[in-house]
């Protein structure tokens, strides 16, 4: 299988992609393990192959909130790595000190079959706080009604939101129950999006939904990401591919906007020039 990726501006950024190994300690709540490797080398070759300059690496739901694997890989090339990291909401300040300092500039709040926390209650205020204080975005996947009960804490949410996926729409009509929360969540300018992983969503609604931010000016608040080793639908997926989604859609400026200056903007870091052929080679390509 190929694929035809046009060349890419300098210092673009996959900003969503997972590094794990087999042996590690999985979470005892989980919903997948895998049986495979995606190592830290696996994926520098593919940033190289295809003219990418950096990555985010998110911790997987099935690691948990042990993120020492996240750290580790974030020490091996602190030029090139960023990291998104999972963690319990009663994480006192010096850890999330030690995070930062460490390259992490998010957290992941994965709600995929698990009910909405009480944002507004407990520990999350505090957290709120103590993450906007560090300039550390919360990234949210979720899907469906969980938008309707998330919306009223994050559109008062004192830092910047991520919502992964492009939201997990359920119908490429893009109406179904909790579209109404998800749209009016994503029009707040604290608000981005992740365009990403089109088949975790329902067939052909990604797509419409990419399509349809792209008409009312949500590229300003919109980044990338491989979702790469596409964890749970693996087979038959190029990483080429996940980038033509993308860019068959856009102009050059909107996709020099999406894939380099909206990235320094959110994660608050301007990553090194992409070193090489930016095309990369056809054997690459097929990777």
């Amino acid at each position: 299988m190929t694929c035809t990726e046009p060349p890419l501006p300098p210092a673009a950024v996959d900003s969503h992609a997972h590094v794990f190994t087999r042996g590690l300690r999985l979470a005892d709540e989980r919903r997948y393990s895998p049986d495979y490797d995606a190592t830290v080398d696996a994926y520098v070759s593919l940033l190289d192959a295809h003219g990418l300059a950096a990555g985010v690496l998110v911790q997987p739901s099935f690691l948990g909130t042990d993120n020492s694997h996240l750290l580790a890989a974030l020490r091996r090339a602190p030029e090139r790595f960023r990291g998104v990291a999972v963690i319990d909401p009663r994480t006192p300040g010096d850890e999330l000190d030690r995070l930062v300092e460490a390259g992490v500039c998010g957290i992941r709040l994965n709600l995929i079959g698990r009910p909405v926390p009480p944002l507004g209650e407990g520990p999350w205020p505090r957290l709120a706080r103590e993450l906007a204080a560090r300039g550390l975005h919360m990234e949210v996947q979720a899907r469906q009604r969980q938008w309707e009960e998330l919306e009223p804490r994050l559109l008062r949410w004192p830092g910047a939101v991520v919502i992964d996926h492009l939201g997990l729409p359920a119908l490429p009509s893009l109406s179904y129950p909790g579209s109404g929360a998800l749209f009016r969540l994503l029009a707040a300018p604290h608000v981005w999006v992740k365009a990403a992983a089109p088949y975790r969503s329902a067939p052909r609604a990604a797509t419409a939904m990419l399509r349809s931010l792209l008409r009312t000016g949500a590229v300003e608040r919109m980044v990338w990401g491989s979702d790469w080793p596409w964890t749970r639908h693996e087979e038959g997926r190029v990483y080429g591919t996940t980038l033509t989604w993308l860019t068959a859609e856009l102009s050059a400026t909107e996709t020099q906007r999406i894939l380099c200056a909206n990235p320094v903007r959110l994660f608050g870091w301007t990553p090194p020039v992409a070193a090489g052929d930016r095309t990369g080679t056809a054997a690459a390509r097929r990777a």
